[in-house]
């Protein structure tokens, strides 16, 4: 049973063992020498967990082909990258919407089930996206709509898939879990986009949305391969509604430190996230490197250093104090986003940019363990809604705060005044509010 931290207490430590009936219980030796600093792929011993994980590796980079083909195909129909901009938003408001209630539903139902419709959504309209291309239909509306639909699938998707893993993975190997799935999606984001742009000119763009449908063809064989995973206890008088939506604001509000690991993500991404000025920073401080090899280095320093700590998470993966890791990890992310803002050397700049990617990659494994092991399984849909409102809303504030500062007193000042804002506002959070840096598994 899991047990997380009440409104009126704030423990020091908290002990959580998992739901999970395929786990085997026996530990492995420990990891000695330079296996100690390697991925932790624990979790890959355990069938279930292991055929998802799999199946994201595919996904994680057929999902960016899709991404790069729909502003692409806006684009070209529109010369106007500010229907791009629009189709953006299309995505967004759906998938906010379907996120907090796709929460409240994945604890309510079988999530296996919810997946395989959902991630049968998801498939059906990359089918859609393929057939308009081939049909030459050329309607930005149409896009729009099949994009609201896309991200509203995700939504429903997103909640159950993240609350499972907690059923498949003992608690003491959370953070190892969320290691690999996040070293596979940073993974995805940098060879999707290069993989699309080296596929265009080949296959075209249609068949980009057929690739897409095909991998997502296997995420659903994995899906169905999983066990049935119900809810646990008393569930006759659950329902999905908007008090249901409710109710998980109010248990979120009354334990701190789950409300707080949202609130460090605001903290770093709102503050820090500096890409909404990498294309005015490419063309005014690193011009002279040539603007189109600055642009894409700075959008490639984050992902590739959030890899790169994936591949070396081991060093971190067994720690038990959470919470120390989310404060330490949020705070080394604004020192080198501050960083890459002081630096007028490209290559410097990368640098800092890639150790932010390390420590993104920290604080999303350890939040995530939080979220999974704080919360009871009755709740966990609902937070987990409000985690992928969090990460995807986060960064486009972001990019409204940036581009307004950055245009006003430049993007160096902006980049390195928000990364400076990050630590101060983390550490000011915490010596607040304890219950983040005191809770440990």
């Amino acid at each position: 049973m899991d047990t997380s931290e009440s409104s009126t207490t704030e423990p020091d430590s908290a002990t959580h063992t998992t739901d999970a009936t395929e786990v085997t219980d026996a530990a492995p030796a420990p990891r000695r020498g330079w296996r100690r600093w390697a991925m932790d792929t624990r979790p890959l011993r355990i069938p279930a967990y292991r055929r998802l994980w799999t199946s994201t590796i595919v996904t994680a980079v057929g999902s960016q082909l899709t991404a790069v083909a729909v502003p692409k195909q806006i684009y070209d129909i529109t010369h106007s990258s500010a229907w791009v901009g629009y189709a953006s938003l299309a995505g967004l408001v759906p998938m906010v919407a379907f996120a907090l209630w796709g929460g409240a539903v994945a604890d309510t139902v079988d999530r296996r089930k919810l997946l395989l419709v959902t991630n049968s959504g998801i498939a059906v309209t990359s089918l859609l996206f393929w057939a308009q291309a081939v049909s030459g239909l050329d309607s930005v509306v149409v896009l729009m709509l099949l994009l609201a639909v896309q991200q509203a699938f995700f939504g429903l998707n997103a909640p159950a898939r993240n609350a499972s893993i907690a059923r498949l993975v003992p608690a003491a190997e959370l953070p190892a879990a969320g290691a690999l799935g996040s070293t596979v999606t940073q993974t995805g984001l940098v060879a999707g986009p290069l993989l699309a742009g080296a596929l265009i000119p080949v296959i075209g763009l249609p068949e980009l949305y057929l690739l897409d449908a095909l991998a997502l063809c296997l995420t659903v064989w994995a899906v169905f391969r999983l066990p049935a995973l119900p809810p646990l206890g008393e569930v006759a008088a659950r329902r999905a509604g908007i008090r249901e939506i409710a109710e998980g604001f109010r248990y979120m509000s009354r334990h701190k430190v789950l409300l707080l690991s949202f609130l460090a993500d605001i903290v770093a991404m709102v503050l820090g996230m500096p890409r909404a000025l990498f294309p005015q920073l490419a063309a005014q401080t690193y011009h002279s490197y040539g603007e189109g090899l600055a642009l894409g280095v700075l959008f490639a320093g984050i992902p590739v250093g959030a890899v790169l700590g994936g591949l070396f998470s081991g060093v971190f993966s067994r720690a038990r104090r959470h919470g120390w890791m989310v404060v330490g990890a949020v705070v080394a992310w604004g020192v080198a986003i501050a960083g890459s803002g002081l630096s007028g050397n490209l290559w410097v700049a990368l640098a800092f940019l890639a150790a932010a990617g390390v420590a993104d990659m920290v604080s999303m494994v350890f939040r995530g363990a939080i979220l999974l092991s704080a919360a009871t399984d009755e709740m966990r849909g609902r937070m987990q809604g409000v985690f992928t409102v969090v990460v995807v809303g986060g960064p486009r504030l972001a990019d409204v705060l940036h581009g307004t500062v950055g245009s006003a007193f430049g993007p160096r000042a902006a980049v390195a005044g928000g990364g400076a804002l990050v630590v101060v506002v983390m550490l000011a959070l915490t010596a607040a509010v304890p219950a983040l840096r005191r809770y440990r598994i």
